[in-house]
């Protein structure tokens, strides 16, 4: 009689029917010994790309991170912006475009392992690097630091999001197999280890002694030396054309075993406002990339999709200089996730090194240009205070910052009036150069100039004593890398007329997105200043205009782009939907991307457009333009040089 037939019940069955749990947990170390990552016990390099869930539209996420499997990435690396999911203190949001887990389990679902930074400071380009605005109502505060307030904030924080992240790491069954500590700190002027080793010990409570945390600093001493601390794996980040081997051994002076790894590898570059759009080489890219991969490094390029700061997102680097609208990245695929020549050569670098894929590629969504819509103004901001400031006036004797006011983004108008006889040209002055970001000023109504941070801190005004002055403030995105992260916005210095210090202010904080969207804002006609205007200058205004999706087109809505002939600045809004700033005037963006999933078949979609500096329906009409092409390259004239993050050649050597 056989065993299976004895009525005992054998090792063998028991072993089938409960082998599974009695295989080693799944694990991720760090093998120093031998140079390298385990996974699950066997040797691992992992091929990574930078992704922001954060600057795409969740419907989106299975496509992008689709393309990036099939690129031959065996991983993704993102970000976790702090102010993205509270913006106000203990007030969380992880739902819809900010549903971090699902994200993750999505990228799981489709065989990529993640490579989490969770900040708290993130830098990526993003407004304040991350960080909330409501940290600077300690006005004193020192971001990135032992400070008792920024730390109290960091802890209830993490305290939030870490339990979130834990079911998530590759130990409990997750695809998180490294998760950074903090970024580029070595780059910041601190140079704080106990917050370092503050932040090291809570990640550990929260994660785990198994947990792999690492730091992320440029490949030169310099940025080692208060970048790394003992306890976090250090890591370098560099771009393409420079000296691997140089690079890399940066990273040998702190860490002389362990697997090399390049946490940031730039596919492309950042592009700010008034500056020539960024393109990096693919065959630059690929060829570097060939050579960390031939070295055996562990590669993440950032990015590999940049994405869109929808909103007001984008952050601006110092001195003052805001990103664009466009996180495109002259990446290997594009802001609105097309394949490029970037992908492909990078996918043939890959296939040297580990099997790729089998199988079509998604392909490069469709796009429609649904033409010309025409608008007509609105209202000035001036005329729809009443419903554009929710809160109320506000008066005090000295400007408030946006802080002060309690708002975060966006505009605050501050009004007051000229206190002597201007009959001759005055300046108006901002002598501290406290304008930030850039000032909208009309006496009476009248559109009279523009003052701008680090760039235009006086203009002449005329009027008679007692003329209303309206300075309306816009928050053009908040400094995310260096000392001056702590950027205030608003007027945050007083304000001159002459002699005269400038007092008794009334102030006015927009809720402009609330108004937009509950179809506050309606028409009045010409105002009566509007037949005096200089050609060159108007008062922000409002302007609106709907378009209908035609009938008969298989596959509508699709993805297109937003471009103003006629228009200078200002921001726009679709369905309610704030698609970010434009800017053509300065350039180098153009069109502005408009994902399908804001796009309405079923009812006229609503166009909603602040322009700030002129009247493009003066002689009119005025009109805006839905292509299917992208213009991110227009020609600027920029008398500033590249600004680069902190990353050049001279560091590898």
């Amino acid at each position: 009689m056989s065993p299976l037939n004895s009525g005992s019940m054998p090792v063998l069955v028991l072993l089938l029917l409960f082998g599974h749990s009695l295989a080693a947990p799944p694990s991720f170390t760090v093998d120093y010994e031998k140079d390298c990552f385990r996974k699950d016990g066997e040797e691992f390099r992992y091929i990574s790309g930078s992704i922001h869930y954060s600057r795409i539209p969740r419907v989106y996420w299975k496509d992008r991170l689709l393309k990036m499997y099939m690129a031959g990435l065996n991983a993704i690396q993102t970000y976790i912006p702090w102010n993205f999911h509270e913006p106000s203190p203990g007030q969380y949001n992880f739902s819809g475009d900010r549903d971090v887990e699902h994200f993750l389990q999505l990228a799981q679902d489709i065989g990529l392992l993640v490579i989490l930074r969770p900040g708290p400071y993130i830098c990526a380009e993003w407004d304040m690097g991350g960080l909330p605005a409501w940290l600077l109502n300690k006005k004193h505060i020192v971001l990135r630091s032992s400070d008792p307030d920024y730390i109290a904030a960091v802890d209830k924080w993490m305290g939030k999001l870490l339990p979130m992240i834990k079911p998530h790491l590759y130990q409990n069954g997750g695809p998180v197999i490294t998760v950074q500590v903090e970024n580029e700190y070595g780059s910041y002027f601190a140079c704080d280890f106990n917050y370092m080793r503050h932040l090291m010990k809570l990640f550990r409570s929260y994660l785990g002694e198994k947990a792999v945390l690492f730091t992320t600093d440029g490949a030169g001493l310099s940025y080692l030396k208060c970048g790394a601390i003992q306890g976090l794996y250090s890591t370098v980040d560099f771009g393409p054309g420079g000296n691997v081997t140089a690079a890399f051994d940066a990273q040998r002076h702190v860490e002389p075993h362990g697997p090399l790894v390049n946490s940031e590898f730039y596919a492309g570059w950042l592009d700010n406002w008034g500056h020539h759009h960024s393109v990096v080489s693919s065959a630059i890219v690929a060829k570097s990339l060939n050579e960390m991969l031939f070295l055996g490094a562990n590669v993440n390029l950032y990015m590999f999709i940049g994405g869109t700061n929808f909103g007001y997102w984008n952050g601006a680097n110092a001195p003052y200089s805001p990103q664009p609208t466009s996180y495109d990245y002259d990446a290997p695929l594009t802001e609105a996730g097309d394949l490029t020549e970037k992908y492909f050569a990078i996918r043939e670098v890959i296939k040297m090194y580990r099997k790729v894929p089998e199988g079509p590629i998604p392909p490069t969504t469709p796009k429609y240009a649904y033409g010309e819509v025409k608008l007509t103004k609105l209202q000035t901001v001036s005329d729809a205070l009443e419903v554009l400031s929710l809160s109320g006036p506000i008066t005090s004797l000295y400007p408030q910052s946006f802080i002060e006011l309690n708002q975060d983004f966006g505009f605050v108008l501050y009004r007051t009036k000229l206190p002597v006889n201007c009959s001759k040209p005055t300046p108006l002055s901002s002598p501290l150069n406290g304008v930030h970001d850039r000032a909208y000023v009309s006496v009476d109504k009248v559109a009279v100039g523009i003052l701008e941070r680090n760039k235009v801190i006086t203009i002449n005004v005329t009027g008679k004593a007692g003329s209303q002055v309206d300075i309306l403030v816009e928050n053009m995105g908040r400094i995310n890398y260096g000392r001056d992260i702590n950027d205030f916005k608003g007027l945050v210095s007083n304000l001159t007329l002459g002699a005269n210090l400038l007092t008794d202010w009334t102030m006015y904080s927009l809720s402009i997105d609330k108004a937009v969207d509950q179809g506050l804002l309606r028409g009045t006609g010409p105002t009566a200043a509007d037949g005096t205007q200089p050609a060159s200058l108007s008062p922000p205004a409002f302007y609106e205009g709907t378009f209908i999706i035609p009938d008969g087109i298989p596959q509508l809505p699709q993805d297109t782009y937003i471009k103003l002939p006629n228009w200078r600045k200002g921001q726009i809004w679709i369905n309610g939907f704030n698609i970010g700033r434009y800017w053509p005037s300065r350039g180098p963006q153009v069109t502005l991307f408009v994902p399908a999933s804001i796009l309405s078949t079923a009812a006229p979609n609503n166009v909603t457009v602040l322009e700030l500096e002129v009247d493009p329906c003066i002689p009119g009409p005025c009109t805006v333009e839905f292509t299917d092409t992208p213009i991110l390259n227009a020609t600027v004239k920029s008398q500033h040089k590249q600004l680069r993050k902190h990353f050049n050649r001279d560091d590898l050597l």
